[in-house]
């Protein structure tokens, strides 16, 4: 088998090209183009489910089918549990602020940085975390995430000053939710073909639905056990949920078996020498100097600079508009549970329609609503506060809809465009690249608000931030990830192709 491979200095890790055997057959047809792919032929094509006969078909269907809701329930437990707790940091967001001690003179900016690594090291590290589970379990992964989730929030909970809360519920906390997510969203459309963008929206409502119940939960325990308090119990309660959740998780069939084929389990080394030997599959070279390739990793890099600038800024805008703190922190839970619907209905829509339309429908709706409701919020005459709360109302509610739905879509998308065998690599690489658009955009965010100037009047009697800036970079963002998608469609399905 032809394969080329490079030791990168200091490092274990092996990077090994995808082999030339695993070849990507381009399938062009008068509707457009498809980018899958051809597995190797020591695999046989005929066990996949698509090949099977009938009666092959029905032995088989009722056991996959209940183990495919396991590993949903189990993927949507995880999403509910980490990405909840992190989508939640708004709460920690507005209470920091106003702390001292750890966060005396602290900008915005700088404590958002504590969320945004949480937020952007659970994808940045993708690629790593793909090649893990590969290599082990999902099981195993998700296990030693819950462990790194765990003592990251008790390490937090002790933090004396502003670097140890950015190492420990930043850094650490990030590390932890990564191998507790990236194994949930990359098992998961294996078990699924039809039904994919529905099962991957009822999985990562878990995040929605997360944000619905751990945003007021956050605010009520600091305010009367504490802060530090808080961070132990959620410690402990994320640390029983995901272990629980990890020992359902499981290959589909047909991926494990590629995977025993790349990782025999004969191996002689042991787990820790294995574990810093990885071989990291980097995506196929002819996958990605393709346009729709370059298209998509463009589009997935600047949603994701603009995506988690409202959430963790909810609650505190909130309050230049003349909300309280408790109104403040239930904005967070409106744009959460909005988020956790919009994911579950668009799945079911996109399967129907098609998934990339429904994808670029997210965008463009995302771009409108920061545009045309969040930046005229920020800029309305101080006398009609009342408008203001109104289209900052309205946005909470359509950002949460169609932006939180593009992130359930996305891994669907990219299995329909490169294929399941290619799935785990483009997908490592992709959510890499929206880490780090991650790790841009919501600190920019926060430092356009601190040069914005304090002392902006908002007219109830107290000064605020300017949220201006922020409102219109997020607009602009995902105006250019709208036209991105669109070159994604245009490569996909060309014009006339209407379901693509």
């Amino acid at each position: 088998m032809a394969s080329s491979t490079s030791r990168a200095p200091h490092e274990g890790i092996e990077l090994q090209a995808i082999p030339d055997e695993l070849h990507i057959s381009q399938q062009t047809s008068r509707n457009g183009s498809a980018y899958a792919s051809s597995l190797n032929p020591a695999l046989d094509e005929r066990q996949s489910p698509r090949n099977r006969s009938p009666a092959q078909a029905n032995e088989c269907n009722i056991p996959q089918s209940r183990r495919a809701i396991l590993v949903v329930i189990a993927a949507s437990t995880l999403t509910f549990t980490g990405c909840g707790l992190n989508f939640a940091f708004g709460v920690y967001q507005e209470l920091y602020e106003t702390l001292d001690g750890p966060f005396s003179h602290a900008s915005p900016a700088i404590i958002d940085l504590i969320g945004t690594l949480a937020v952007s090291l659970m994808t940045v590290l993708a690629p790593l975390a793909s090649a893990w589970t590969k290599a082990y379990s999902p099981r195993t992964m998700t296990l030693i995430g819950a462990c790194i989730f765990f003592l990251a929030n008790i390490l937090a909970s002790f933090g004396q000053q502003l670097w140890h809360f950015i190492l420990t519920q930043g850094v650490m906390l990030g590390c932890g939710t990564c191998l507790t997510y990236i194994p949930a969203v990359t098992i998961a459309p294996g078990w699924f073909d039809t039904r994919r963008g529905l099962a991957m929206g009822i999985i990562l409502s878990g995040t929605g639905v997360g944000g619905v119940v751990w945003a007021p939960a956050l605010r009520s325990l600091n305010a009367s056990i504490g802060f530090r308090n808080t961070l132990r119990l959620t410690g402990g309660i994320a640390f029983i949920l995901i272990c629980a959740a990890a020992f359902v998780l499981k290959w589909d069939p047909d991926s494990e078996r590629r995977n025993l084929i790349e990782y025999p389990p004969t191996s002689s080394k042991s787990f820790g020498a294995r574990f810093i030997h990885i071989k990291i599959p980097l995506v196929n070279w002819r996958i990605a100097r393709t346009k729709i390739f370059v298209a998509e990793a463009l589009g997935a890099m600047l949603q994701a600079a603009a995506y988690y600038t409202p959430v963790y800024f909810f609650s505190a805008y909130a309050r230049t508009l003349g909300y309280s703190a408790a109104s403040g922190a239930s904005f967070i839970a409106i744009s959460n549970a909005s988020s956790a619907m919009g994911k579950v209905v668009l799945g079911y829509v996109a399967d129907r329609t098609g998934r990339i339309n429904t994808l670029l429908v997210c965008t463009v709706i995302s771009a409108v609503s920061a545009l045309g409701l969040w930046f005229p919020s920020t800029s309305v005459a101080v006398d009609e506060g009342q408008k203001a709360k109104s289209l900052f109302i309205a946005f909470t509610i359509l950002y949460g809809i169609f932006a939180g739905a593009y992130t359930a879509l996305f891994p669907t998308v990219l299995v329909e465009l490169f294929g399941v065998q290619h799935f785990a690599s483009v997908n490592g690489f992709l959510y890499m690249v929206r880490g780090f658009g991650t790790l841009l955009g919501t600190p920019i965010a926060g430092a356009l608000i601190r040069s914005s100037g304090a002392g902006v009047s908002t007219g109830f009697g107290h000064k605020a931030m300017d949220y201006t800036k922020p409102s219109v970079m997020v607009g602009s963002l995902l105006a250019a990830a709208t036209v991105s998608v669109f070159w994604v469609r245009l490569e996909a399905g060309g014009v006339t192709k209407w379901k693509a």
